[in-house]
């Protein structure tokens, strides 16, 4: 079963510096940090005003807190970002102007190694908040594809403590089959970090093998076809209850592999993944972390406008656990 406390214990031990954009204007985002420094599971960074956040609150005196419109590293980092976009029609002038928005400059502030990851969208759209790292940090690979998931656990009736990986619910809206080999193959590797010793991937649909018939499941079992890892149990086209009810998939799939155990959920849409994660959420009363971005060069990740204070905390452990190396 797994158990938040292991891995904030884990993020603790790996000392991890995490940049929050947001510091300057959201009370969520200062009481999350607040705990993260007490607890020393990760080394925080604000991005605002240091006077205006230490009158407001005296318990930030001492904080590493940067301005970017007084700091030294505004001109440097407006370099920078002229030259990563230059290509794409940026003038010298635009970088300049643009280094001084918080989430610009804190995702140039990874992008040095100031930084390990960030950590932001309590207060903004996931597109305002992921669209610098789009940008500056990209892809891991060349061409590659950026995507997203949601870690959902917690105890309810139906999954009694068993956790749950859902993707894509918010980034890429209407995958081909070759780019849901891509999320599905980055969603394995997402799952160590939650210790998910034995990944089960369903590819997800409203039909169960040609229950159905529409390009979408089409689309959903054609990935499942395409999809090749060792170790990893896949199966697909399969509903929601084939792939996670066992006395469902007795009788729906009998030869399947999965038999109702699936542990990673892999959407045929933003739509059919934010939907569902949701409805876990809200109604089955579970935890959501995410969307946690993968597939990025270094970890920059995405909260809900609904966010509490405690998932702020969660996901910026996250981060520090996606940073590469020790």
């Amino acid at each position: 079963m797994f158990k938040m406390k292991n891995l904030l214990a884990m993020a603790k031990r790996r000392n991890k510096t995490i940049v929050f954009p947001e510091a300057g204007f959201s009370d969520r985002t200062i009481e999350a940090v607040k705990f993260l420094n007490k607890k020393k599971i990760v080394n925080v960074i604000l991005i605002g005003d240091e006077s205006s956040l230490i009158v407001r609150d005296k318990a930030l005196s001492g904080f590493t807190i940067i301005n970017p419109k007084t700091s030294q590293l505004r001109g440097k980092l407006a370099k920078k970002l002229y030259a990563k976009r230059k290509e794409k029609g940026m003038t010298m002038e635009e970088a300049e102007k643009l280094v001084v928005d918080p989430y610009y400059f804190a995702t140039l502030l990874v992008d040095e190694g100031i930084a390990d990851g960030m950590v932001g969208g309590a207060e903004c759209s996931t597109a305002r908040n992921i669209r610098p790292a789009l940008q500056i940090i990209k892809a891991e690979k060349k061409g590659g594809l950026v995507s997203s998931f949601f870690f959902m656990y917690g105890k309810n009736k139906f999954l009694k403590g068993k956790s749950v990986i859902l993707s894509d619910c918010g980034v890429v809206e209407n995958p081909t089959a070759e780019e849901l080999v891509e999320i599905a193959n980055q969603s394995v590797d997402s799952a160590r970090i939650f210790q998910i010793e034995e990944p089960k991937l369903a590819f997800m649909s409203y039909s169960t093998k040609g229950s159905g018939k529409n390009e979408s499941a089409e689309k959903m079992a054609k990935a499942n076809k395409m999809f090749k890892r060792p170790a990893v149990v896949s199966d697909g086209e399969l509903q929601f209850d084939a792939a996670m009810v066992p006395r469902v998939a007795l009788l729906k799939d009998p030869d399947g592999k999965i038999k109702g155990d699936a542990n990673i959920l892999i959407f045929p849409s933003i739509d059919a993944g934010n939907l569902v994660y949701k409805t876990m959420q809200y109604v089955g009363g579970l935890n959501a972390i995410g969307p946690v971005l993968q597939g990025l060069k270094k970890p920059v990740n995405d909260l809900s406008r609904g966010c509490s204070v405690q998932d702020i905390i969660e996901i910026s452990a996250i981060t520090a656990l996606q940073v590469k190396g020790k």
